[in-house]
């Protein structure tokens, strides 16, 4: 399957990470003792720190964790934090910063009014000051990848000739294939909606909402920018709303509603409203608005089809970078001073049962 253009390859931080760094303040440099959970060079992890991601990550959790399985989800975020601090440490060496225009720019407030703000933050459970450190610790240790990986990677024409002929068959669409995006609300009050303002707690609010939404499409607004806002796809919104390729056989066996509505659009237009409905109980769950953002046509790709030359870059160069990306992390394990007294104290627990 070729991806087109809407394909990036960005060397980030993983989803995990990003929602870590999103949970940790300035931690606690007590003393030490039991609290410290962690050393990395000078720098002390503190239990509340872990404490405080573990806390939210596990909020909302129908079922009850196992002693083992709070063990295991602690250790986890424990090894997260380390690394983060490794990258931290690393970067200051370096001299690498962030600007606060930069961190304005990131924080992107005027994508919401003052109260729709200030809502998000209370949802969130952290204040402004809270998303501003969490920015300036994406932005450097971005920052200290591109400068450490990324530059260093480098993908020729050769290289690019090489792998379309070892994956020729790769680039053969065997179907027509649609990229499709779209906007999503929910009409169930509980839903998860991933902090999303003004979230539905009925059918006739998310009828408005999305009738509003669909108003400012046709006023002209940007169908990404709107959905990164507004839509409930928790899986889609970050990416404004892409499905990716969707088959022509995959499209026409989708709710009849949806398969009418996209095999009438041309390119960058959107349908009308569209009721998600419950099959089995004919209830409806919600709205969507798809957009068609490209149609790809059957048959193979060529080595000069800029779409192909794309997709062949993005893929070598996320292999290159996460072969280095690993290299990297060793490196800067093997030239820090590391104690993971949590990880100690399990194996005592587990030596002492026996």
């Amino acid at each position: 399957m070729i991806q087109s253009d809407n394909v990036r390859c960005r060397l980030t931080l993983s989803g995990a990470v990003l929602a870590l760094l999103a949970l940790t303040g300035c931690p606690n440099k007590g003393t030490g003792g039991s609290d410290v959970m962690a050393r990395v060079n000078n720098y002390k992890i503190m239990r509340s720190e872990v404490d405080k991601a573990f806390n939210k990550q596990v909020a909302g959790t129908p079922q009850r964790l196992t002693a083992e399985q709070e063990q295991a989800l602690r250790l986890q975020i424990l090894q997260q934090i380390i690394n983060i601090q490794l990258y931290l440490q690393k970067a200051e060496k370096l001299g690498i910063v962030a600007t606060d225009e930069e961190i304005d720019s990131r924080l992107n407030k005027s994508s919401y009014t003052k109260e729709e703000f200030a809502k998000k933050l209370q949802e969130a459970g952290v204040t402004e000051d809270d998303v501003r450190q969490d920015i300036r610790r994406n932005l450097i240790i971005e920052k200290l990848f591109n400068k450490e990986i990324a530059s260093k990677v480098t993908i020729s024409d050769a290289d690019i000739q090489n792998y379309y002929k070892e994956h020729k068959a790769q680039f053969n669409v065997i179907e027509p294939q649609y990229y499709l995006a779209h906007i999503y609300v929910s009409s169930l009050p509980n839903a998860p909606s991933g902090n999303i303002p003004g979230k539905a707690q009925n059918d006739a609010q998310a009828h408005e909402k999305i009738r509003t939404i669909y108003n400012r499409l046709e006023s002209g607004e940007d169908f990404a920018t709107l959905a990164a806002k507004y839509s409930e796809d928790q899986d889609t919104a970050r990416s404004g709303g892409e499905l990716g390729a969707t088959p022509e056989s995959q499209l026409k066996n989708t709710d009849p509603s949806t398969r009418d509505a996209v095999l009438k659009l041309k390119p960058n237009q959107f349908t009308d409203i569209i009721p998600v409905i419950n099959p089995a109980t004919q209830k409806v769950l919600g709205y969507r608005i798809v957009k068609l953002l490209g149609k790809e046509a059957a048959g193979q790709r060529d080595v000069s089809d800029p779409t192909v030359q794309q997709a062949i870059r993005n893929t070598l160069r996320t292999q290159r970078e996460q072969f280095l990306r690993a290299a990297y992390d060793e490196t800067l394990r093997d030239n820090a001073e590391i104690h993971n007294y949590y990880a100690e104290q399990i194996l005592k627990e587990f030596g002492a049962q026996k």
